[in-house]
This record gives C-alpha cells, sequence and structure tokens, in this order.
C-alpha cells in the first residue's frame, strides 16, 4: 500500500453531504430513468413521487416542469363513470403508470384497470409537494371508493381485489385522507384496533398483528396514529399522560435499531440499511425520542452510503438506488442537514407542503 494514500482523496471517502451531485443525480432520473428500472414500470408515479420530492427536498424544485408533471400524474386518475361506480367495490384512485391503467379483456380489447392505493398516495404526495390545490380533484371518488378497501378488522387492501393486507395501506389510506382534508375515506376506529394489535411484546409493531416488529411496519404504525390523531406530537414530554401505545417499550425497541456502525436496522440481527435512519428515525422524531439518537454516529453511517455517482446505496459500497436515495435524503432532513427543506414526518414529504 502507497505510505502516502490519504482516505480524504479517496474518490469513494465522503465527508459531507454531495448535495449538488444528489440534484444532479436526480435530475439524470427526472430526464430518463436507466434500463434496470424496467421491471418497475407498473410503479412508474412511485419512482416519480421519489425524484419530485427528492428534488423538493434538496430544494431544487426549479429543475421540474411543473405543469408538465402535474398534468401527468392527474392523467393517472382512475375515471368514474356514473355514480353507482363507487359501489361496485373498484378503487377509483390514481394508476401507477400507463401500463397499468388498462388491461386487455377476452376479446384483446384494452379496459380500465383497478388503481391503487399506494399509488394513490405517491399521486397525492407529488401534486402536493408541486403545491396544486387538491380542493380541485375529484377527491369524492377516490375517498367513498377506498372505503370499500377496509376490511372488517380495519386494515385495507391495496386494489379492490386479491391483494395483501398490512400496516403499509392503513398508512396510505390515513395520509390520503389527511392530504385531502376529509376523513371520511376510512373508519379510524377500526384501523387504530387494527394497529394496536400489531404492537408486539417488544414494544415494536409487526406488519400484521402476531409478525415480527419491523422498522417500516411501526412508522406505518405511529405516522398514521398520529395523523389520525390518536397519538400527540412529543408524547415523551407529556410525561405520565395516557397514550394507547406503549410508549417505553416502543422508544426501547427503537434506540436498539442503532448498531454499533452508527446505521439503523429494520428488524433485530439485521444489517443496518439506509431507508431505516428515515422509518426509525421517524418514529423517535414524532415521539419526541430523536435527542437520543447518536447523530455523529448515523451521519458518519450514512455517508459510507452516498455514492460517489450522487444517491445513496442500500448498504456501503453499492450502487444508488431511487428508493434508499429518496430515504438517504430524509434523513439527512431530519438531521437539519444544511440546505435541505425539513420534511414533515408523517406524511413522508418536505413539510408545509
Amino acid at each position: 500500500m502507497d505510505s502516502d494514500w490519504n482516505p480524504s482523496l479517496d474518490s469513494n471517502s465522503s465527508t459531507q453531504f454531495d448535495r449538488d451531485r444528489h440534484v444532479r443525480f436526480l435530475e439524470m432520473m427526472y430526464q430518463l430513468l436507466p434500463s434496470e428500472y424496467q421491471g418497475q414500470e407498473i410503479n412508474r408515479l412511485t419512482l416519480a413521487y421519489f425524484v419530485i420530492s427528492g428534488l423538493h427536498m434538496l430544494d431544487a424544485a426549479d429543475r421540474i416542469d411543473r405543469e408538465g408533471a402535474i398534468n401527468w400524474v392527474l392523467s393517472l386518475k382512475a375515471q368514474v363513470k356514473n355514480e353507482s361506480d363507487l359501489i361496485n367495490g373498484q378503487f377509483y384512485g390514481f394508476h401507477g403508470s400507463r401500463s397499468s391503467q388498462f388491461q386487455l379483456d377476452d376479446n384483446a380489447a384494452w379496459i380500465p384497470n383497478g388503481s391503487h392505493l399506494a399509488s394513490t398516495y405517491c399521486a397525492l404526495a407529488i401534486l402536493k409537494t408541486l403545491d396544486y390545490d387538491l380542493t380541485l380533484l375529484d377527491s369524492e371518488s377516490i375517498l367513498k371508493s377506498m372505503k370499500n378497501l377496509q376490511q372488517p378488522d380495519g386494515c385495507f387492501m391495496p386494489i379492490h381485489t386479491g391483494a395483501e393486507r398490512d400496516l403499509r395501506f392503513i398508512f396510505c389510506a390515513a395520509a390520503i385522507c389527511s392530504m385531502l382534508e376529509n376523513w371520511s375515506g376510512m373508519d379510524k376506529e377500526k384501523a387504530k384496533e387494527y394497529i394496536l394489535n400489531c404492537q408486539s411484546y417488544d414494544g415494536g409493531f409487526g406488519l400484521i398483528p402476531g409478525s415480527e416488529s419491523h422498522g417500516g411496519g411501526t412508522y406505518c404504525a405511529v405516522a398514521s396514529l398520529r395523523l389520525m390523531g390518536f397519538i400527540e406530537p412529543d408524547v415523551l414530554s407529556k410525561g405520565a399522560s395516557p397514550c394507547i401505545i406503549n410508549v417505553p417499550l416502543l422508544l426501547d425497541w427503537s434506540l436498539q435499531r442503532q448498531a454499533v456502525d452508527g446505521g439503523f436496522q429494520g428488524r433485530a440481527n439485521k444489517s443496518t440499511d439506509t431507508c431505516y435512519a428515515f422509518w426509525v428515525g421517524s418514529v423517535l422524531s414524532i415521539l419526541g425520542g430523536h435527542k437520543f439518537i447518536d447523530e455523529k454516529a448515523l451521519r458518519q453511517f450514512l455517508l459510507t452510503c452516498q455514492s460517489k455517482y450522487g444517491g445513496f446505496s442500500k448498504f456501503p459500497g453499492q450502487l444508488p438506488d431511487l428508493y434508499h436515495t429518496y430515504y438517504g435524503f430524509s434523513a439527512f432532513s431530519l438531521l437539519q442537514e444544511p440546505g435541505l427543506n425539513p420534511i414533515c414526518v408523517e406524511l413522508g414529504i418536505t413539510d408545509g407542503c
């Protein structure tokens, strides 16, 4: 090894958040997605959410064709032909992409396909980020048909038939209602009971009742309860005030997710991962426990996942991807990185949108 080698000069070594490089990375993704994303075509709206919301978080919203982006998102809205459609079981939210907007029938004719709850969350998040007036939307069709997706146990399916159901889709429903400022699309009490049944013996939340505590599931649970008004912000400062969840156990479980390398893991005995700095970090932020995070160690871990090409990877040394890039930015926003817009942790978009 060269005795004059200096790690600070290594192109793979990062000592600070490289905002300009990240902006260029997202601009590239905004203009043309690499071929590796072909398999994610049905999730194009979600990928656009990562890019557009990411640029806004980087305070680079001027790089976005606002009118073009809004019109594209609006074009993916499922259309209702008449009032009776709203009780036929279909969901009339947003489609994930143009290719998922239609399907072939037995006569090889293209007919409208069902929309998706997660895509609808991403669509509204983009529109809200771009300061579109959401009162101009046909929110009635979204909310009325969304009620069809809620199950008797309070959970939600993402589409009208044959789909998994777990806390992710309760969060999507709660975020949709919050952004539309109308809670008629869900039974909050039923959703709350389902969420409470997902809190495990160790304090975290599994995606379904009885499953292992998981960082993403825990975020969905806590953010949903906060959006629905069932828990207060900064509950730790309320002292002995009653709370519907076991806060001390949850705090303990969340803090144990920060590993010796400074990063956060999603589950016990798993590797640390860029995205959990947001998922678990946001839980601590909502509870008022972010002051217990070793922020210096977390920042150092995240910088090892910062790519020299811009963006963030899942683990150190890997190529960046849009998912981990967005949640890498979100984690740095939680750490109050200069030059980044603050994030609304409950909605996963820039605060004040």
